[in-house]
């Protein structure tokens, strides 16, 4: 909210927090996880780009898993990409079955237009 341009101390008292809180979080350093994240998400690209963007969320964890010996979790490879905004290809290419043409060409001629004098029966 602060960072939108709202003084510090409105958004403060809006979310029930100290002003001096605030100010201690903006000068913190990065947790540990929101490094690994950094470092996981790079890994991630590495095996996707690797794969040429085909690779989805359970390739890229079964490699980073079983190829390069890294513990991380499917959620949190999922989320990752997901916040990367990596994805795989989906689904399987499938055939078309060619549509056939709507009008056809008459190779006969016939005229199937009836005469004015001609009784129709059902």
């Amino acid at each position: 909210m602060a960072g939108e341009g709202l003084p510090v101390q409105l958004a403060t008292r809006v979310l029930d927090v100290t002003d001096s809180g605030y100010y201690a979080w903006r000068s913190r350093a990065p947790s540990a996880r929101a490094i690994r994240h950094v470092w996981l998400t790079d890994q991630i690209l590495a095996v996707h780009t690797a794969s040429k963007g085909t690779y989805g969320t359970r390739r890229v964890h079964a490699e980073l898993t079983l190829g390069r010996g890294l513990v991380v979790g499917h959620g949190t490879v999922e989320l990752l990409m997901a916040r990367a905004g990596i994805h795989g290809v989906t689904g399987r290419p499938r055939w078309r079955r060619p549509t056939p043409d709507p009008i056809s060409a008459d190779l006969v001629e016939r005229n199937f237009a009836a005469s004015p004098g001609t009784v129709v029966r059902l």
